[in-house]
């Protein structure tokens, strides 16, 4: 089950493609605005698609475009240092990448995927507090953000508060009603609740 959920995180930490190309920082500030409102629509509408895609790869495909849109940090050096991080975690340097990752979220507060990716990485590291309080700035900044939601159920899950878990899980499916690893979870979940009277 921890290899599982390792796997999971992993997953959620490099995403399903490649870091998207950004505008250089120089561009930023002249744009920024216009640029913050287009990706917010853009992700507004994928996000209506993946709630109503009824085909478990239609959602995948759809979940992989919103990947891509949170990746967009804005920043060539807040990509690169995402990029940076991700190597090290490949190579399991996980204080190198620690690094990066604090510096991301130091420059770009506001950048979720930087939270989220620092997250994973404390959950890699068995740092649930961490890890919590990294999941709790990425939902403040992304209510929707389904990775952040996984792994907090991952966490609740492996602490033995299921309820707690299945809540956060039941969330995600709101958000994401066709990821298969989330409805396996709320059903043996919710059985075991069951089993145990609560």
């Amino acid at each position: 089950m921890r290899m599982f959920c390792y796997g999971l995180m992993a997953s959620l930490i490099f995403g399903t493609t490649a870091l998207a190309k950004t505008v250089p920082d120089s561009t930023i500030a002249a744009g920024e605005n216009t640029a913050g409102t287009e990706t917010q629509d853009r992700l507004d509408s994928l996000f209506s698609e993946l709630k109503r895609a009824r085909a478990e790869k239609a959602a995948q495909t759809i979940a992989s475009r919103i990947w891509q849109q949170w990746f967009r940090s804005g920043s060539a050096s807040i990509d690169l240092m995402m990029e940076w991080s991700n190597e090290a975690v490949k190579t399991r340097k996980f204080a190198v990448a620690m690094d990066f990752l604090d510096q991301v979220v130091t420059l770009a507060p506001d950048f979720a995927e930087g939270w989220n990716r620092r997250a994973t990485l404390h959950f890699m590291m068995n740092n649930y507090a961490k890890s919590m309080a990294d999941i709790q700035k990425t939902l403040e900044l992304e209510p929707r953000h389904f990775g952040a939601l996984a792994g907090m159920g991952m966490i609740m899950k492996n602490t033995g508060r299921k309820k707690l878990a299945l809540e956060a899980y039941e969330r995600v499916l709101d958000v994401y009603p066709m990821m298969r690893s989330a409805q396996q979870e709320v059903q043996e979940l919710s059985e075991e609740l069951a089993g145990e009277g609560i």
